[in-house]
């Protein structure tokens, strides 16, 4: 009598089959634009390409995304950790609302998070006079593209989090606090050691999308050259004054940059495997 067959066992041209349609189905999604890019960027030759790159405004786009980058990735850092130790570790009135709300980010258009924000800082919005008064300026400003760049980015972390400290519980804090441990001290010593992958992983993810964005920071930032352009705006401007070079040289180092973020990704993965458990998105 022939052994059962397991259901993972399926015959040998449906393996085939099912790999050849993802290979083809990734070659055609992300291999071929990602070869697009770097072929149009080098279509002039590498000079052409790097005079795009070393121009001043897209220079100035360069340093936007990261300081944009590295303003919002330690905030989404602060607020993962507070809130996935708030949802994971304790049991409060709203708790579900929390969770809801962490989640918003992924349900909402990134148009309408930089809408929103418009409403409400704008010239005409809800404290726009005040604004006005005090002479703060926070749309068509780096203000204005840090949060909504926040906006879009801040469930990453969390998300990472939160799976994972409810899958360890609460027995070693208790443990901790039962031998006189402060509630900082046990955060410090207990928790934070046993998710520092997790909060790697979930920094990785945030900063991978700080960098990209482009619908929320496309309606707050004006597009000023030089000033409230990110490196994805610059790519659209140039796109669309027939600068094709331009736009895929800075393209391509954007490229570059997701890159570099999914290197360290993979490594990380290689080094421990349990810091991709996914958080649900």
């Amino acid at each position: 009598m022939a052994a059962p067959r397991l259901s993972t066992e399926d015959p040998a041209w449906a393996k085939v089959l099912i790999i050849s349609l993802v290979l083809a189905f990734l070659a055609l999604v992300l291999v071929l634009p990602l070869v697009a890019v770097f072929a149009e960027a080098l279509r002039k030759g590498l000079q052409p390409a790097l005079e795009a790159i070393s121009n001043p405004d897209a220079i100035a786009a360069v340093k936007l995304t990261l300081l944009t980058a590295a303003i919002t990735v330690p905030f989404n850092v602060v607020f993962g950790l507070c809130a996935a130790w708030a949802v994971a570790k304790h049991e409060f009135p709203g708790k579900s609302l929390l969770i809801t709300l962490i989640d918003l980010p992924f349900s909402v258009s990134p148009v309408v998070a930089g809408l929103i924000y418009v409403l409400v800082f704008g010239l005409q919005g809800w404290v726009g006079d005040h604004l006005v008064e005090s002479d703060i300026k926070i749309i068509f400003a780096v203000p204005g593209i840090v949060l909504a760049t926040i906006f879009v980015t801040f469930p990453f972390v969390a998300r990472e989090l939160i799976p994972l400290m409810q899958e360890q519980g609460t027995s070693e804090e208790e443990a901790a606090v039962s031998m006189g441990a402060s509630g900082l001290y046990t955060f410090w010593r207990v928790t934070a050691p046993n998710v520092r992958w997790g909060l790697l992983y979930g920094v990785l993810l945030c900063n991978a999308r700080a960098m990209g964005e482009f619908g929320a920071v496309s309606v707050v930032s004006g597009h000023i050259r030089g000033l409230t352009n990110t490196m994805p705006l610059h790519v659209e401007i140039l796109y669309n004054e027939y600068d094709f070079v331009g736009a895929f040289s800075v393209a391509a180092l954007l490229c570059l940059l997701a890159i570099l973020t999914l290197v360290l990704k993979t490594v990380l993965e290689v080094v421990q495997p349990g810091a991709s458990r996914r958080g649900g998105h």
